[in-house]
């Protein structure tokens, strides 16, 4: 993926200053961190990249997501629309914080659609948690509009989509909240890391709250701090902000060429008869980080993986993908916990041992995926699309024979 792509004295620079001053800790201790704050800075980049009024740098993406419920009062008993295909902890994070998921189809968007969310909005459904699935935006205006519709609100995990936009607006801006990965394998890494963003005040100041067990930061005296509310330990230390800092400000970069890239990409590909590929929504605001190719049907995309692998190529098959597609979640399926949780006690509103998606089968079964590099120099590109072409043409020719 393209931050780890891109390490280096730049991120050795902002650790040292970090080490220098043996302030580990984001909060406080304002003598000896020498003026440095690395959390604070971290989140102005990011505001800063995205638009957003707010950021608050938390210790994962998975805690995002889990500190923008909270802040967004979701808990015991609310039904939470999520997507199929994402990564688990999106469910996990609904299923920690009380609350219920109930799954709606995707499109080949390869995220929620808004005729999908439709289907399973009732009465108990208080918020749309939407996946801005490999990097690029989903349908909004269709899926606003279902949310106005029923009166539901909308949060954006945006987890792998830092630095893509939808007309012009940064993802994660469209909903109450918006959060972001920073782990190994994302656009901008610092290890483990996330970021919210949102332009409502009320809404940052409780997830500040609630990511530092209720602490309000006030005064310089952390014993002596007033605490509103109830929280957890949420917070991002200062080493692990200190390298999202240097590849922040790196993400201009790496957006512009996984979108040089891309475009190539494309191009060369769109020469195969019957190929097809992902809906873009708003494709100059694609962050670029994956390109996909949609097969014409299940037999060829399996056909295809297997050529590209022999020709030396990675690619992601998510139809048979552990952690991203519900087909394998037999640990959630099951609910599998080591405590008991609200949905063991009020069940999941979908039996989802039996529940089907033909609609987003149609669509996974088909689907391969593969990382844009940010490195590839021209020739390294050329020489890929050489294989990927052969193999692409061998399976496509396979099944028309």
């Amino acid at each position: 993926m393209p931050g780890t792509e891109l390490f280096g004295d730049e991120e050795r620079k902002e650790v040292m200053d970090v080490l220098n001053t043996g302030v580990l800790f984001r909060y406080n201790h304002d003598d000896a961190r020498k003026g440095h704050w690395k959390s604070k800075d971290f989140e102005a980049e990011i505001a800063k990249c995205t638009g957003a009024k707010h950021a608050l740098a938390v210790s994962s993406g998975s805690t995002a997501v889990s500190t923008m419920l909270a802040a967004c009062g979701v808990g015991y008993g609310d039904e939470v629309v999520v997507p199929p295909f994402t990564f688990i902890a999106t469910i996990e994070s609904v299923l920690m914080a009380g609350a219920l998921p109930v799954f709606a189809e995707i499109d080949e968007t390869l995220c929620l659609s808004a005729e999908g969310i439709r289907a399973v909005c009732g009465p108990k459904t208080k918020a749309v948690l939407l996946v801005h699935m490999c990097g690029a935006s989903a349908d909004l205006d269709g899926i606003m509009a279902v949310c106005a519709e029923k009166k539901v609100m909308l949060i954006e995990d945006t987890a792998q989509a830092l630095g893509a936009t939808y007309k012009g607006k940064h993802l994660g801006l469209y909903g109450k909240m918006g959060s972001f990965s920073f782990d190994f394998f994302k656009i901008n890494t610092c290890g483990e890391g996330g970021v919210i963003i949102t332009n409502d005040s009320a809404l940052i100041k409780t997830a500040e709250y609630f990511s530092d067990h209720g602490h309000n930061h006030e005064g310089n005296n952390r014993g002596m701090e007033a605490h509103p509310i109830m929280g957890s330990n949420f917070r991002m230390g200062e080493i692990n902000a200190a390298i999202g800092l240097a590849q922040a400000r790196k993400l201009p970069y790496i957006i512009s060429q996984q979108r040089k890239h891309k475009s190539i990409i494309q191009e060369r590909l769109s020469k195969i008869p019957g190929l097809s590929f992902r809906k873009q929504c708003d494709d100059a605001g694609d962050s670029a980080t994956f390109f996909h190719l949609l097969m014409p049907d299940e037999t060829t995309a399996r056909a295809c993986v297997k050529n590209l692998g022999e020709a030396g190529i990675g690619v992601g098959y998510w139809f048979d993908n552990m952690y991203h597609y519900i087909k394998q979640w037999d640990h959630l399926k099951d609910l599998n916990m080591p405590y008991r949780m609200v949905a063991h006690e009020l069940g999941l509103p979908q039996d989802l041992k039996t529940l089907k998606f033909p609609k987003t089968d149609a669509v996974m079964s088909r689907l391969i995926s593969f990382n844009i590099r940010v490195t590839w120099t021209e020739a390294e590109l050329d020489a890929m699309l050489v294989k990927m072409e052969g193999a692409v043409r061998r399976a496509m020719e396979g099944v028309a024979a």
